[in-house]
């Protein structure tokens, strides 16, 4: 019926390294080539959901349920990420007015 599935009727483990494997590029290159913090926030979500990717796609595949649960954990470590980067970044705005990176260079202490 569908050429891209195999006799189980799964999706091959390659599709999910491949889809990884680019998402995991996408957010690189943001986080090094944007200059917006807002934007180089969501590639390191980007980064980290990709790798979340993996450990599920790898525990299906594996059938253990280890990955899954670090992949709970790693969701946990992301929200306090964003939660403890949004509150920076608001505080970086109020002084700024700006959330370009190049501007931190003057908050020298």
């Amino acid at each position: 019926m569908f050429d891209f599935l195999n006799n189980t009727g799964s999706i091959p483990i390659d599709y999910y390294l491949w889809l990884s494997g680019v998402l995991f590029c996408i957010g690189v290159m943001g986080v090094l080539l944007r200059r917006n913090v807002i934007i180089m926030l969501m590639s390191i979500e980007l980064m980290l959901n990709s790798v979340n990717l993996l450990f599920v796609a790898f525990s299906t595949y594996l059938g253990d349920a280890k990955g899954q649960v670090f992949v709970f954990f790693i969701m946990l470590v992301a929200a306090a990420e964003v939660t403890v980067g949004l509150a920076i970044l608001t505080m970086i705005y109020r002084n700024t007015k700006s959330v370009d990176i190049d501007f931190l260079k003057n908050l020298k202490g």
